[in-house]
């Protein structure tokens, strides 16, 4: 059946519809898997974040070899994002999602059965670019097979997972290290990707596979994108930890990077069927939704690393610790989605979006006072602002992006919308770790200039300290000395911490000041929900 309807969802009015067809079971059960499945694809970038240090010793990895773990399968997934598009018109949605459940739910049990550090790096990439195939298929149906009418209730659904799955990734992996070991972070995908592989090729029927596609495969346009964005990626992760270009590797795939770049754009703009159809930022309104993910991702993803690095470092929380006090801003955002739907689908999307921004700035300038002594209280409604403006900006942002694009083309276009997000957060994680070294090193460089031997107030804190050490005899005053560095240098981490935080809340205002440039969306889209 096909339902033609407006798109005044997107647009801020309520559907004129008299009365909506209900959905359908089969293809609402479907969709339900193949969200499940995003979510353990999702999942599965943060779930090692607070577990790293166990895997590290379960691998008798280097220091400098475990981050790999994460950056492999990040460069992996952010290469498939924008492939999925041209493999699930070839391969059709069933054939695609079956594979990369599949794909994705093994792998996960080779990374659990992973014996070396090399090993789990190639178990990694492979489950990354296997499973990131989930990811924008999952959008793509959301707005090709339910009717507008049908948004309020399917575009929560997966805001809330997209967005909820990296924020409680910390907690999963925390919880599930400390009752049992890093293993299950991989074991725990067994049993409901096996149950996702079997739904998705038993009920999903949203489209035909076009096997020409498979023929014409531009294969040139393939090795310079993954030339291209592989190395971007490497760039933005090992950049803030390597000091940028003083490190060979990073002067290297940066001309790799650019000039991979140029020869995709090229092929992506002269083939008749491009591996990844990049006119679709023609459409004003996709190319502002993916700007508004993008700032998006680098609010996600940032936040979900800063909140854990500065609970660690400066508050010395256990993984398990850190899990707990992030779960705040999951909880929120699972509690808010049902009332963001409503919202969305009675408001103008771009005063939603304003809102979700605001929320997301004062969250973040709240934080700006921080101090040594925050602990889960201090940032108990900042987490709960933070979780109300992701779901607020997300679900309009997702409707404004592809709700009008037309229905052949959402597939190519939710693969670069999804792969915007993940190159906002992998920008915005290089410039957070390269502003805090930055700043760290300044305010260090200020403060050690207040902390002097003719300033009378750091000798008496340093007499005091003496004091207190006194039992260690003539190494008192030496081991005050070396706390007041330590403590010196926690201040400045600290401050630096506030900073980016400054950074942070000014970027969303910003984009609250774009929110007007949005057109509103023209009427008249038709979506086939068959």
């Amino acid at each position: 059946m096909t339902a033609a309807a407006t798109a005044s969802g997107v647009a801020g009015a309520v559907p004129a519809t008299p009365a909506a067809a209900p959905l359908d079971k089969r293809r609402f059960i479907a969709f339900i898997a193949m969200v499940f499945g995003m979510f353990m694809a999702i999942l599965d970038i943060q779930i090692v974040s607070a577990s790293l240090p166990q895997i590290q010793a379960g691998l008798s990895a280097s220091a400098d070899q475990i981050p790999w773990v994460q950056t492999s399968y990040l460069i992996a997934e952010v290469i498939m994002i924008p492939l999925s598009g041209y493999l699930s018109r070839a391969l059709s949605t069933r054939i695609l999602f079956t594979i990369s459940a599949a794909g994705f739910t093994f792998m996960s049990l080779m990374c659990a059965t992973a014996t070396s550090i090399e090993q789990m790096i190639v178990y990694r990439a492979l489950q990354g670019f296997i499973g990131g195939g989930m990811i924008p298929t999952v959008f793509a149906a959301a707005f090709t097979v339910f009717p507008p009418d049908k948004r309020p209730i399917v575009s929560p659904i997966i805001g809330l997972v997209a967005t909820m799955a990296p924020t409680i990734g910390p907690t999963i992996g925390g919880y599930l290290t400390d009752i049992f070991s890093w293993h299950w972070l991989f074991l725990i995908n067994i049993v409901p990707g096996v149950a996702v592989t079997l739904l998705s090729f038993t009920l999903i029927d949203f489209d035909e596979p076009d096997f020409a596609l498979l023929r014409r495969f531009d294969w040139m346009g393939l090795i310079t994108m993954a030339l291209f964005l592989g190395s971007l990626e490497f760039v933005l992760e090992e950049g803030p930890l390597k000091d940028w270009y003083s490190d060979e590797y990073i002067v290297i795939f940066t001309v790799v990077a650019i000039v991979a770049s140029g020869l995709f754009f090229w092929r992506a703009l002269t083939v008749d069927e491009p591996v990844v159809n990049l006119r679709a930022f023609g459409n004003r309104n996709f190319a502002a939704g993916s700007l508004f993910s993008f700032v998006m991702g680098i609010g996600l993803y940032g936040l979900t690393y800063l909140y854990p690095i500065y609970l660690a470092r400066i508050r010395g929380y256990s993984p398990l610790q850190i899990g707990e006090t992030m779960f705040v801003t999951g909880a929120a955002m699972f509690l808010s989605a049902p009332f963001i739907g409503r919202l969305s689908a009675v408001m103008d999307q771009r005063v939603l979006i304003g809102i979700g921004f605001g929320a997301f700035a004062l969250g973040t300038w709240m934080v700006t006072g921080i101090t040594a002594d925050w602990d889960f209280w201090e940032l108990f409604i900042p987490q709960i602002l933070r979780g109300v403006g992701i779901m607020a900006c997300m679900v309009p942002v997702n409707n404004i992006a592809l709700g009008t694009m037309p229905p052949d083309e959402v597939k190519n276009a939710s693969g670069l919308f999804n792969l915007t997000r993940n190159l906002g957060g992998a920008v915005g994680l290089a410039l957070i770790n390269t502003m805090l070294n930055n700043r760290m090193d300044l305010h260090l460089q200020r403060l050690a200039e207040q902390v002097t031997w003719s300033r009378d107030v750091a000798l008496e804190r340093l007499s005091a300290l003496t004091g207190v050490l006194a039992a260690r005899g003539s190494d008192a005053e030496m081991a005050a000395l070396k706390q007041m560095a330590q403590m010196v240098r926690r201040e400045a981490t600290v401050m630096a911490f506030a900073d980016v935080f400054y950074l942070l809340s000014f970027l969303f205002v910003a984009l609250i000041f774009l929110t007007p440039f949005i057109s509103k969306p023209d009427a008249g889209v038709q979506v086939d929900a068959h």
